[in-house]
Formats: structure tokens, sequence, C-alpha cells
């Protein structure tokens, strides 16, 4: 009996229970969002201007975001730079529970516009609130840091991609949910129920990670032998020659940012098309909506399970960049329901690229600067966001005449340059492999 106590207080004091939980608050709370502001901006565009309705509450609804999402970005790169530092000091708990505090204020101001009625632009502060405690670009990091501790060079592809499933499912069994907690009546204002059951699941988070949480180190012996040559989990026998992990660290950055630009520009304005005619969808669509995008990361963990054993890393990136590319092209074309599942289906292991470029990282440095190492990549997105939000909303802005789904094909674009540094890194490693062949001859 003492042993199974110990074996499910082991389980509890693992990473896992506070990505589920936070996920689960976060589909429900982007449903509940997105619906808010559609109801906001069709109020404040209904009465009238020399444009059509629908496309000035498409611009309406686009600068919200853009300015909600340029604060979101902006506010958290000092202070996730500085809680990265700490977590490498040895407070590895802080990047993770200190965004989580962030995330509750934000959603607690969401609560209160729909309870007290108040302007929609008080989002913008519960975003600045959440940017500086360190937002998702300190929490994703800092979860990515225990992880990376917990593993062996050797598998950590595979343990991150694994987490990703667990926050993928879970953001699926929220979205499937949110749309209909959404719809439930209350007396203070629709979408009251679904907001509190989120605030109320952060809350659980927080206390969990500041009560059961614990930080586990695996020894890894392989950690300071470099990238992993391929997909089979073989390791350098020694450092590359010439400084090349520089070099490939910064192949991988260059990709990783490109393909940060294509997804995350294409699934900001994703969110405002799906309230354009002809989709114009209600919140039960809405979370269906977003549950297709968490079965992604479902098909993604299988293709990394069953592919990483004849394939490299790099060759799993180049997949999951293509299927990305491929997607959200067609995407450009919906015009039905069905068409957008349809998109969303040929981005099977568009998952896959983030995780994987990730451990790839990781395995150049040691375990003492994972945290700096993954808020840098995290920090290298934000400041890239920085441009393309703004100039994505007035692209998009700019062609809802003539073909509103010209952004996604400007992403696909995007997605196939990205492939360009990882095939790169692809084409060094090979050399690296017959040199040290050589070496051992």
């Amino acid at each position: 009996m003492s042993n199974r106590c110990d074996t499910v207080l082991a389980v509890f004091r693992q990473i896992e229970p506070v990505i589920i939980l936070q996920q689960l608050a976060s589909a429900l709370f982007d449903t509940a969002l997105q619906m808010v502001v559609k109801d906001r901006c069709a109020n404040a565009t209904d009465t009238g201007t020399d444009i059509s309705t629908e496309d000035s509450r498409q611009k309406a609804m686009s600068d919200f975001y853009m300015t909600y999402n340029l604060i979101t970005k902006l506010t958290p790169i000092l202070p996730a730079l500085l809680l990265a530092r700490l977590g490498d000091r040895g407070w590895r708990k802080v990047p993770i529970v200190t965004p989580l505090i962030g995330y509750l204020l934000s959603r607690l101001t969401l609560l209160l516009v729909i309870v007290l009625h108040g302007p929609l632009q008080a989002m913008w502060a519960g975003a600045a609130l959440h940017g500086l405690a360190g937002g998702f670009c300190s929490y994703w990091a800092g979860v990515m840091a225990l992880v990376s501790l917990g593993s062996t060079a050797k598998d950590r592809s595979k343990v991150m991609m694994r987490v990703e499933l667990l926050y993928g499912t879970a953001g699926l069994v929220g979205s499937l949910v949110s749309g209909h907690l959404f719809q439930l009546y209350s007396s203070i204002g629709q979408g009251t129920v679904l907001v509190s059951v989120s605030t109320l699941l952060y809350l659980v988070c927080l206390v969990y990670s500041l009560l059961l949480l614990q930080v586990k180190q695996v020894p890894d012996k392989e950690e300071s032998c470099g990238l992993m040559g391929n997909g089979t989990g073989d390791v350098p026998a020694a450092p590359p020659p010439g400084g090349s992990n520089k070099v490939n660290l910064a192949l991988l950055f260059a990709g990783g940012v490109l393909y940060d630009v294509a997804v995350g520009g294409a699934m900001e304005i994703l969110v405002t098309f799906e309230m354009k005619e002809p989709l114009n969808w209600n919140a039960t669509q809405v979370g269906y909506g977003n549950a297709a995008g968490f079965v992604i990361f479902l098909t993604s963990f299988l293709g990394v399970m069953v592919m990483s054993r004849c394939v490299s890393d790099v060759t799993l990136i180049l997949i999951g960049m293509l299927s990305f590319g491929f997607g959200i092209y067609f995407m450009a074309f919906v015009t039905a329901t069905y068409m957008f599942y349809l998109a969303r289906s040929l981005m099977l292991f568009a998952l896959i690229p983030m995780p994987t470029i990730r451990s790839l990282l990781s395995q150049q440095v040691q375990g003492s600067s994972y945290g700096i190492t993954l808020i840098s990549l995290q920090v290298a997105f934000k400041v890239a966001s920085l441009a393309y939000t703004p100039a994505y909303t007035k692209i998009y802005q700019s062609s809802l005449d003539w073909f509103p789904g010209f952004i996604f094909t400007l992403s696909s674009v995007i997605t196939v340059l990205g492939t360009i540094p990882i095939s790169m890194v692809g084409c060094r490693l090979i050399q690296r492999r017959r040199y040290e062949r050589i070496q051992g001859d």
C-alpha cells in the first residue's frame, strides 16, 4: 500500500498534470475570447459606414487582435529572460509558476469585462498583466527545460513530442466542450460560466505547481556529445569540429523563426477568418474548429513515433513543415466548413517541427543552459511577431475585397523558405558523420 501511494505521489509531482490543467483552461478561454470579440465588434459596427458591415466587422476584429497579440508578445520579452536566468540558477519552478499568476489575472479580466459589461479594450490590460508575468514565452520554455532535465539526449525528441501530445489532447477536450459551456444560460452574461471554469482551472493549476510539482534531473552522459546525427538515436562520440555547433544553432533558429512566422501569422488571422461569411461560425463551431487544430497534436505524435525509426530528426522537421505548407495553402480557398476540416487534415504533421527543433537545440548546450537557450528561441519568436502581426493584419484587411485567403498563401511561401536552413543543417550533419568515420578509422 505504501509503495502504491509513493507511485501515485511520484506521478502527481511530475510536470504533466500542470500541462493538462493549463491547456484545458486555455482552450476554454480562447473560445470565450473569440466569441466575446465577435459580439462586441458586431454591436460596434452594425450602425453603418460607407463600407459593408461584414468588412467593417472583420477590420474591427482584426484590429483588436492585432493590438492584443502585440501586447501579449512584446511585454513578456524582458520578464521571460529574467525568469529563465532564475531557472538556470536552480529556481526551476519560477518560470512556470510566475506566468500562471499572469494567466489567472488575465482570465479574471475577461470575467470582469463580461460581468460588468466593461469595454473590450480592457482585455489589453489583461494581456499586459499576462505578459509582465512572463506569458506563454516563459511558461513553455520553463516546461521544456524541466522536460529536458528529466530525459536523456537519446529520448528527448520523443519525450518532448509526448508532452506536445498531452498539451494537444487537453486542448482537444477543452475545445470540444467550450462552445457548449459558452451557451449555458447565466443571468450575469453569456460566457460567464465558461470563463469562470477556465479561471478556476488556472487557480487549481497554480496551487498544484506551488505545492506538488517537483524538479527531477536525469544524469545524461551523452548530453555534451553534440547534435544527434540520425533518428535512430546515434550520438556523435566527440564534439563537432570547427565550431559547427554555433552554425547549426543559427540555422535551427532561422528555420524555427521562419516557421513560427508562417504558423503564428496564419493562426492569428484564422480566428477572424472563421467569423467571416461564408463560414460565420457560432460558439459550438468555434469550439469544434479549435478542437480540429488540437487533433494535429495526436497525429504529429504518432508521426514521430513511427517515422523516427527510419528517418532523421531533420527529415522529420521538413515533413512537418511541408505538411503545414500544403494545408495552409488549401485553407486559402476554403468557402465551406467541410473544406476547413479538409485543410486541417492536410496539416497532420504540422506540430512536429517545433519540439524537434527544441530537442536539437537542447543537445547543443549543458543542462545548466537549457533555460536560457530555449527562452532565447521563444524571445526570437516574440521579436519576429512584432513585425508579422501588424503586417499580416494589414495585408488581410487590404485583401478582403479581392482574395481574403491571400494571407494563407503567403504563409505557405514562408514555410517553404523555412525548409532551406533546416536542409542545410541536414547536409552539415551528413558531412560531420563522414568526418567522424574518417577520424575513427
